[in-house]
């Protein structure tokens, strides 16, 4: 099943840049593996895929301490400062800093491995009170404040949108997102290029790439329904 998901994702990503007029390169699929086994991860590897996502610490520990090969995690989900320390060597970036105490930890752990981070900015586009984020009128001034930070590279910007039965109605909180990470990049802050916007899931993925997406992050398109009860 997952072999026959990812082709039919794959597809619809190509028809998606085409239809933007964007190179296939310029778009990285994220398997969101949550709640998943690892066999499910190794029949996603067997078919190309490297690039995996998380939402818990702990599961990205246990996972990429059985899964050895070379492959790109990305911590996804919300992100307590008190499990930052668990992420430097295990998590190539992460999409979800909101709040300066979580950026200053993730300096700090950083700098006490010796590499620079890679993280996105989370925003709030639709200004929901049941997600995390910062909202769209703070993201610049947050930018500024924790670009100060010499092992944290503030790659660009991630959003979840709402969930929602009719795709084309996210499409103003991904054109804004784009439209806001242009905004910050012609402000010239010191240290801080996005070339990044994390958005688009499993139902909205195809107008998130139309809008500039540069990861779509897709679980249920490919692994199929989660089992939360477990």
């Amino acid at each position: 099943m997952i072999k026959e998901n990812l082709e039919i994702v794959e597809a619809n990503i190509q028809s998606a840049c085409k239809r933007a007029g964007r190179d296939r390169s310029e778009v990285t699929l994220i398997a969101v593996s949550k709640t998943k086994p690892v066999s499910d991860i190794r029949e996603a590897m067997a078919c190309g895929i490297k690039v995996f996502g998380e939402n818990k610490v702990q599961e990205i520990r246990d996972k990429t301490a059985e899964i050895t090969e070379p492959l790109s995690w990305h911590m996804i989900g919300h992100l307590q400062a008190n499990k930052v320390k668990y992420l430097p060597g295990v998590a190539c970036m992460i999409h979800s800093v909101d709040n300066v105490k979580l950026a200053d930890e993730i300096e700090k752990q950083a700098a006490k491995h010796d590499i620079v981070m890679d993280v996105l900015v989370e925003v709030n586009m639709a200004h929901e009170d049941t997600k995390f984020g910062i909202s769209p009128d703070e993201a610049a001034d947050f930018v500024k404040e924790i670009s100060v930070n010499k092992h944290i590279n503030i790659r660009g910007l991630m959003t979840i949108a709402p969930y929602t039965e009719n795709p084309e109605s996210n499409r103003v909180y991904f054109k804004g997102l784009r439209e806001l990470k242009d905004k910050i990049n012609a402000m010239n802050i010191s240290g801080v290029h996005m070339d990044t916007l994390s958005m688009g899931m499993t139902g909205d993925y195809e107008v998130a790439i139309e809008e500039g997406a540069t990861f779509v992050r897709v679980g249920t398109g490919i692994f199929g329904e989660r089992n939360y009860s477990k």
